[in-house]
């Protein structure tokens, strides 16, 4: 089974969202839309799949990322979202109860050893 295929997406707290994103966009270049910007990429094992990686400023306040209290949070893409949790649950991993299925995706969340919150994300078919 394979586990991340890819990086899905990196999110990160900011006093001044507007500002923050208008400066990413002014100096380095990213096409900032309302939520962020999408970076698109092909699998080196299945280069006929297009994907993305997310990158989103989130306002100072968000509870986004709780239980966690680091001020960013990393996304992974995986390919079976609920096989590869069952297998964490398995090896010691905690693994939040919640999911979340959308046009999106499917999503999950795991705990890394030092407090950290970490988004699995299987991409939609």
């Amino acid at each position: 089974m394979k586990r991340v295929i890819g990086l899905g997406g990196i999110f990160f707290k900011c006093q001044d969202r507007e500002t923050v994103k208008n400066w990413y966009s002014k100096h380095l270049g990213i096409p900032v839309e309302d939520w962020g910007a999408v970076f698109p990429w092909r699998r080196q094992d299945k280069p006929e799949e297009e994907t993305y990686t997310a990158w989103s400023p989130f306002k100072g306040e968000t509870q986004y990322f709780e239980p966690s209290e680091h001020d960013y949070m990393i996304n992974y893409q995986v390919e079976n979202l609920h096989e590869l949790l069952e297998v964490l649950r398995k090896e010691g991993v905690t693994v939040l109860e919640k999911t979340e299925e959308s046009e999106f995706g499917k999503f999950g969340w795991i705990i890394d050893p030092e407090g950290r919150k970490i988004e699995l994300w299987e991409p939609p078919v």
